[in-house]
């Protein structure tokens, strides 16, 4: 089925007239998109199930409730990031512009709101008592697997305690555990370079590669209320410290259905192989199982994030092209971000499981920017739950 559907598919899908529905258009209940002819609009598929799901359920508190949770609603205000008509803005400028000249520092501190000469000055001294040894026993781990417990045992709260009120301080703890987080994921000590440069040397990348990581982090900055980042507000709103929520976040990410994905699509091209992978892929769908890696519900034409990264990959490896294109003809969905950080990975020929590294590191900014807006309000993110186990 395509992902839009025109003026009539809609009313009859709503159950509703065309008069009715260019009343949901005007009342901002329904997007309409340029459709294929002059003065001929169409409507994302995904929308419009999303509103009918809305009008079955009423005004049940609910059956409301539930389905907030889920691609929903929104939950709570915030003035981080929009996503709107398949674009992304990152308090207000949309992420194509920051993504071509932004440096990752620049857009941690338009997160944070605050000057990046404070939160990336020069760097604390740490204690390699610390990270170093624990580096050295988990240096064989995939990031998946390492980045969590590395940067929980290497951070400590004080620094961006709720106590800890100055702003030039918080934003010195904000800065620093980013920096430790890329000391994590590189088995590096944290350094004040450009976290993309850091990446860089690591890596062994030229200056393509360096440009290519930056942009990679810039993409993965933020995304509104996913898992992770819901989940580091929660922490953030009992009055836990910005070290937790990242830890909180880290956590989130790991999840299959989330970061974790990244290793879906890995596995997905190692089965796939060079020689034909048109072919592999007729045969996983004909086996009944998923190609992950493509589709996302906010972005029925794309996912912005995948198409930028991937303009830059494919031209310099054509043989992918063919199979990616055919992959989503088949499921009728583009490649998400999931996918493009693994095609970044695969490129620049990182280590295993460097996809997942950059997705976190990036979204680390994104983490603390929330949990920080999160502690601005003085309320405890404590919803109730619809009891369905035996009465007593």
């Amino acid at each position: 089925m395509s992902s839009y559907l025109s003026a009539a598919e809609t009313a009859e899908r709503l159950g509703v007239s065309r008069a009715t529905l260019y009343a949901y258009v005007s009342r901002g209940m329904l997007h309409a998109h340029p459709g294929p002819a002059p003065r001929e609009s169409r409507y994302a598929l995904a929308d419009v199930d999303m509103l009918a799901g809305q009008r079955k359920r009423g005004r049940k508190p609910r059956e409301v409730a539930k389905a907030t949770l889920s691609w929903g609603l929104p939950v709570l205000e915030s003035a981080i990031t929009l996503i709107e008509d398949g674009r992304l803005y990152l308090r207000g400028a949309s992420i194509e512009g920051l993504a071509q000249a932004s440096s990752v520092e620049a857009v941690a501190t338009r997160l944070w709101q605050c000057a990046q000469s404070v939160a990336f000055g020069p760097v604390a001294p740490t204690s390699p008592a610390v990270l170093a040894p624990v580096q050295a026993h988990m240096a064989r781990q995939r990031p998946e697997e390492s980045l969590l417990p590395l940067f929980t045992l290497a951070s400590e709260d004080a620094p961006t305690a709720q106590w800890q009120a100055t702003p030039e301080r918080l934003a010195e703890g904000c800065g620093a555990l980013v920096r430790l987080l890329a000391a994590c994921l590189l088995g590096t000590a944290p350094n004040a370079d450009p976290l993309h440069l850091q990446c860089a040397r690591a890596w062994q990348l030229d200056g393509e590669g360096a440009d290519l990581v930056r942009m990679a982090l810039v993409l993965c900055a933020d995304h509104e209320l996913n898992a992770s980042s819901f989940t580091a507000r929660c922490v953030a709103s009992t009055g836990a410290s910005l070290r937790a929520a990242v830890v909180g976040g880290l956590a989130a990410l790991t999840g299959a259905r989330h970061g974790g994905a990244t290793a879906r699509v890995e596995a997905l091209w190692d089965e796939l192989g060079d020689s034909s992978p048109a072919a592999g892929l007729h045969q996983r769908l004909a086996r009944g199982e998923a190609l992950p890696g493509f589709g996302h519900h906010l972005y029925p034409e794309g996912d912005v994030r995948a198409r930028l990264l991937l303009a830059r990959i494919l031209p310099l490896r054509p043989t992918w092209a063919p199979w990616i294109s055919e992959a989503q003809a088949l499921v009728g969905q583009p490649p998400s971000l999931d996918f493009a950080l693994v095609a970044v990975r695969r490129h620049l020929a990182l280590p295993q499981g460097a996809a997942y590294g950059l997705f976190a590191l990036g979204r680390s900014l994104g983490w603390i920017a929330h949990a920080l807006e999160q502690r601005s309000g003085d309320g405890l993110i404590r919803p109730r739950a619809a009891y369905t186990g035996p009465r007593p």
